[in-house]
């Protein structure tokens, strides 16, 4: 039992050594700790998680991608091998600060390509997200052309500027998304935990009468002003996209909210038939 219970704590100590390594980025240390893990404990069931973020960190290379398929490659590597290994190895909040400083040098190094429409998620901006810098990601997404009319660059873009104020500033923007994708705006949305925001999906999803999947978030804009009608002006904000039916629908909303304003009645009926013929 003493000697289970001296192996056991060698095998941690060397496990640490490795660690501590990686932590500080420590290549010179981190490969000799990894081979002395080895030597003592060839069965570890960590070894090939510690090489590979050695490997990860033996490899790195400031100089910048020379085209879409390079980063491809590279952004690839980093999120389906490198970083379940380093989930596996560090421990979730280990792994996250680590990881943020590997999307960096990827965001850095891809700074001067172009948005692609064929290689959507390789561009600086989206790599800025993954590296959580949300200032660098709103700024990459500006120097995009017409970003505003594109899925993708207005997806980051919202996902950036949510992260570094409040909602209520950025409706115009959901609304433009929602038109446009809302798959993305699904994705952008899901995971935030906005006091306002949740609730109002919370009723969207429960009371809206719709195909029932994610391609209803397109009517959510125009449905918000039924249930808060105070959001107008923010809503007011948006740009204009395809002129699709959900759009239309909420310039209407727009509409009847000031004509019911100015006790236009003749006119408020009009456009609700309109705006029955763009959804029941």
């Amino acid at each position: 039992m003493q000697f289970d219970f001296f192996n056991d704590n060698q095998n941690v100590g060397l496990r640490n050594d490795v660690i501590l390594a990686l932590e500080r980025c420590d290549v010179a240390t981190a490969r000799p700790a990894w081979g002395a893990l080895k030597a003592h404990f060839p069965q570890d069931d960590g070894l090939g998680s510690f090489l590979l973020l050695i490997q990860a960190l033996e490899q790195r290379n400031p100089a910048p991608f020379a085209n879409h398929i390079a980063l491809q490659q590279a952004r690839q590597s980093l999120q389906h091998s490198i970083e379940p290994a380093a989930q596996r190895s560090l421990g979730k909040s280990t792994a996250s600060i680590w990881l943020r400083t590997r999307w960096q040098e990827l965001a850095e190094r891809a700074v001067a390509l172009p948005y692609h429409p064929d290689h959507k998620d390789d561009h600086a901006a989206a790599l800025w997200l993954h590296a959580q810098d949300w200032q660098a990601a709103a700024d990459a997404v500006a120097r995009i052309e017409s970003w505003r009319r594109i899925p993708a660059p207005l997806a980051w873009m919202l996902q950036a500027r949510l992260a570094l104020q409040d909602l209520q500033s950025h409706w115009g923007l959901l609304a433009e998304l929602a038109w446009l994708s809302p798959a993305r705006l699904d994705a952008v949305i899901t995971h935030r935990t906005d006091p306002l925001l949740q609730p109002l999906l919370t009723r969207f999803w429960q009371g809206f009468e719709g195909v029932g999947d994610v391609t209803d978030l397109a009517w959510f804009p125009a449905w918000l002003l039924t249930e808060r009608p105070s959001l107008a002006a923010h809503l007011a904000q948006a740009h204009a996209a395809q002129h699709s039916p959900p759009e239309q629908a909420m310039r209407l909303m727009l509409e009847l909210l000031g004509l019911e304003r100015q006790g236009r009645h003749h006119e408020v009926i009009d456009r609700r038939k309109t705006l029955r013929g763009l959804h029941a």
